[in-house]
């Protein structure tokens, strides 16, 4: 779908919502937001380049970042934008441009090379401003559940640390030291359990737990370097929970949590299937609980993966669930 889009209209962003129903591209002329079920396009607003479009969940809530191209679409200003009646709501300006913006019902962070603004999102007073290390990339993960909202920021520019910090209560949470090498990409999970990272070698993908700050789980995604363009969790069930990953080699990775406890619960050999948009697929993880769908998008082309749904599937031999289903879409 995003292929289609990129011939015509180059993309400069993408992002999926807080719950991926929907994501959100900007281009050169403006912004469009999809379905992420059925590739529908939702909205669309031809008024100049942006490069940050994120969405409030299903809300006609959008904060959006130009390019730069025009003076009143400045990088360095933030605007709240309302898709149901087409016009600005609040305008925040910042000295510097916005690297990256983060949502949820009650926050508003605003990430800059060197400094992260925490905002009331109803009456965007400022709550507080974290000093960080120069991220130049606007490197960060958050989690947008009211009971466990934490933000993930870059803790250093030699290794790869990460700084947690609890969003709702305002202060630091923890520091964890995942790699050695600089951290290229992480994603927390919707509730906040977990934190995954990788690093700029992108060889390994840790996973700890953001309440003890510990290593719960280490995957290999391959032998050779390859960048990590994207993390992502599926949404929290009672399955265990499963990571994807999407890199410069073009492949979809995924990766299972607490798959051998959820097979002696089960007390039989079970299998997750993958079902995974583009290009059905389904196919059993290996003993490493890592699956890979190779060729999902163009080598070097930067991806984004999200997993929309996890089904629970049955054995018709047995009432107890043995396998899981889950889909994914990605933004090109």
């Amino acid at each position: 779908m995003a292929n289609q889009s990129s011939s015509s209209y180059p993309i400069l962003c993408a992002s999926f919502n807080q719950d991926t129903s929907c994501f959100a591209i900007g281009t050169k002329d403006g912004f469009k937001i999809f379905d992420s079920n059925t590739g529908r396009l939702c909205y669309e607003r031809a008024i100049g380049a942006f490069v940050i479009v994120e969405m409030l969940f299903s809300s006609s809530l959008l904060a959006i970042v130009g390019a730069g191209e025009e003076p009143s679409l400045s990088p360095r200003r933030l605007c709240l934008f309302n898709t149901t009646t087409g016009t600005a709501l609040r305008e925040l300006n910042f000295l510097t441009s916005i690297l990256a913006v983060r949502m949820n019902k009650k926050r508003l962070v605003v990430i800059l090379q060197d400094k992260t603004y925490v905002y009331d999102i109803n009456s965007l007073g400022i709550l507080d401003t974290i000093d960080t290390i120069p991220n130049l990339k606007g490197l960060c993960a958050f989690s947008p559940s009211l009971e466990g909202c934490f933000l993930a920021l870059p803790a250093s520019i030699s290794k790869g640390s990460v700084l947690l910090y609890n969003v709702m209560d305002l202060h630091l949470h923890c520091e964890i030291d995942a790699h050695r090498a600089p951290l290229a990409a992480m994603a927390l999970s919707s509730n906040g359990t977990y934190i995954a990272t990788a690093s700029e070698q992108g060889t390994i993908i840790r996973v700890h737990l953001v309440s003890e700050a510990t290593k719960s789980y280490s995957f290999r995604r391959g032998t050779y370097p390859s960048t990590i363009y994207s993390l992502s969790f599926g949404p929290s069930t009672q399955l265990p929970d499963i990571l994807v990953g999407t890199s410069s080699s073009g492949s979809v990775h995924a990766f299972s949590l607490g798959f051998s406890i959820y097979q002696s619960r089960s007390k039989r050999s079970g299998s997750f299937l993958g079902s995974i948009i583009p290009g059905s697929v389904t196919d059993a993880l290996d003993p490493a609980h890592h699956d890979v769908l190779h060729n999902a998008a163009p080598a070097g082309v930067k991806s984004y993966a999200v997993i929309r749904k996890v089904d629970k599937v049955a054995d018709t031999s047995t009432s107890e669930i043995v396998a899981c289903r889950f889909v994914t879409g990605c933004c090109l």
